[in-house]
């Protein structure tokens, strides 16, 4: 309990929290900032860190003067870049020793296989939409080095999707952050980027769930 609300407390407050960030390490910041992206992108075990809230205040601060809203970006785009390479590689060399067996009910060969086909049909689309949503995104790449989707391909729409990911956050943070009426009431604008992320998601899951 005390765990939860420690991070639910960092999820809403994370503008009061990048600012001791910045007052006690300085440029520091931006390489804690890289690894939050890179392991919430990039290994699948994390998909529990802030996202797309920890962009926007990034954004809304920068515009302060506290940060460098060009290196913010460069090395933020970096950061989701590289989680994705990593996580597309893990579930390349893992799929197959997960999905070794051709009789087992849940992890056969056969799901493999099927995951391959919609990769190599719909991949592009799927990781450059999953950037926009918590959870699938930490996932998405995973799958896609599972199902041995074209690596060349996942290169091109993972590089588009972290820099519309990261430009779309942080630059709506520089823009409207400091927007008084934002700024007052940030911790509700965090609870709206968590819901609406988090809403496609549950929207779907509950159509699939009554039309089951």
């Amino acid at each position: 309990m005390d765990f939860f609300s420690t991070f639910l407390d960092l999820v809403l407050h994370l503008d009061r929290h990048l600012i001791e960030l910045i007052s006690l390490h300085g440029a520091w910041v931006y390489v804690i900032l890289f690894l939050v992206i890179f392991c919430e992108t990039g290994l699948v075990v994390t998909p529990f860190l802030p996202g797309d809230s920890l962009l926007f205040v990034s954004g809304a601060i920068a515009a302060t003067g506290a940060m460098e809203p060009q290196w913010l970006l460069v090395l933020l785009v970096s950061a989701s870049f590289l989680g994705d390479n990593t996580n597309y590689w893990i579930g390349r060399l893992a799929g197959p020793r997960i999905f070794r067996s051709k009789s087992s009910r849940f992890l056969n060969r056969n799901y493999l296989d099927k995951t391959h086909r919609f990769y190599e049909k719909h991949g592009g689309k799927a990781i450059l939409l999953a950037r926009f949503f918590p959870i699938i995104r930490t996932f998405a790449p995973f799958v896609a080095g599972m199902g041995s989707m074209d690596y060349r391909r996942f290169l091109a729409f993972s590089f588009a999707g972290g820099v519309c990911w990261v430009g779309f956050f942080v630059l709506g943070g520089y823009f409207f952050g400091n927007i008084p009426v934002v700024k007052e009431n940030l911790t509700l604008v965090m609870l709206g980027i968590i819901v609406v992320s988090l809403l496609p998601g549950a929207i779907g899951y509950l159509r699939h769930r009554f039309q089951s």
